[in-house]
């Protein structure tokens, strides 16, 4: 059964809720009455792009309706230490038991984000054409979330699942005997079930390329060529299909990638080696709170 990405969401967040409180956040109902009221603010600790508000504000929502989001900064805006990006008013019980699930979403959002805006960025500023793009290597449960920070980052997602696009790895190709045999019955599965699937394949030589370029597919994707090597597949495939480079590349080494001329870089680290932006939820009137709403701008 295919879930839509609210419906997923909603899952997590239930999840989530489920083993951060469990029976009841004893700290919280311990000292603070259940009819007081307050106000928390989001503040950010170091330079990065801003990624997860929406998602919060459907955190704070689905735990206490009441609670009252006003935001001064979207997805997508750079901000700087000492932004304040969001307020959030309401029961301060609600305030406390949401604050660790909203910071570890927006925290890993924000960090992706950042991270993608540099990778692509760098290859931009090189003078290149080559975008960047995501995997599969996601945290599990949270890939809805981890992707679309990926394009708020501005970089494309590969695919979402196993289910929107065919992609023959090396291990599908060997069980299946080849290239050849690999991609011929991608494209009869898929007319015999009217599927309309981009199909992409990976080559790890030339011979494997020749064959891939002779059966023909929507993308190819070179598996740890070198920039040479990679230059010289790009000639060969002549504009008949995408290209991918993947396999090791790192942002130190990607930009004679993308000189080499491919079109996509996929880099599995956006997703599974990300640094989580730095940033708290401080009660109002903090004395560690100082509020800067003026300098944020949208990329």
């Amino acid at each position: 059964m295919m879930l839509s990405v609210e419906e997923l969401n909603d899952r997590l967040i239930d999840l989530a809720f489920a083993e951060d409180i469990g029976d009841g956040d004893h700290t919280t109902l311990c000292c603070i009455p259940a009819d007081a009221m307050g106000e928390s603010k989001l503040l950010i600790k170091e330079e990065g792009v801003l990624a997860g508000v929406e998602i919060a504000k459907e955190v704070f929502h689905r735990f206490d309706p009441t609670m009252e989001v006003e935001v001064y900064a979207g997805d997508g805006t750079l901000v700087h230490p000492g932004d304040i990006v969001m307020s959030v008013k309401g029961r301060v019980q609600s305030l406390l038991q949401t604050e660790r699930l909203m910071l570890n979403i927006m925290q890993r959002m924000s960090g992706i984000a950042t991270m993608t805006r540099k990778y692509q960025q760098a290859l931009v500023d090189a003078g290149t054409k080559t975008r960047v793009l995501d995997t599969r290597k996601t945290t599990p449960g949270m890939r809805m979330l981890e992707k679309e920070a990926v394009k708020i980052g501005g970089g494309m997602n590969h695919r979402i699942g196993l289910f929107d696009m065919i992609l023959l790895k090396d291990n599908h190709i060997d069980f299946c005997g080849g290239v050849h045999n690999a991609i011929s019955r991608a494209k009869q599965y898929c007319k015999e079930r009217g599927k309309d699937l981009k199909i992409e394949c990976e080559v790890r030589n030339f011979k494997e390329l020749e064959e891939a370029l002779a059966e023909g597919c929507d993308r190819i994707m070179f598996d740890n060529f070198t920039p040479e090597e990679t230059r010289r597949a790009v000639e060969m495939v002549a504009g008949r299909a995408e290209t991918e480079s993947s396999g090791g590349i790192t942002f130190d080494t990607m930009i004679p990638y993308a000189k080499a001329g491919v079109d996509f870089i996929s880099f599995g680290a956006l997703t599974h080696s990300v640094k989580g932006l730095d940033m708290s939820f401080k009660a109002a009137g903090s004395d560690k709170l100082e509020i800067k709403k003026s300098h944020t701008h949208t990329l």
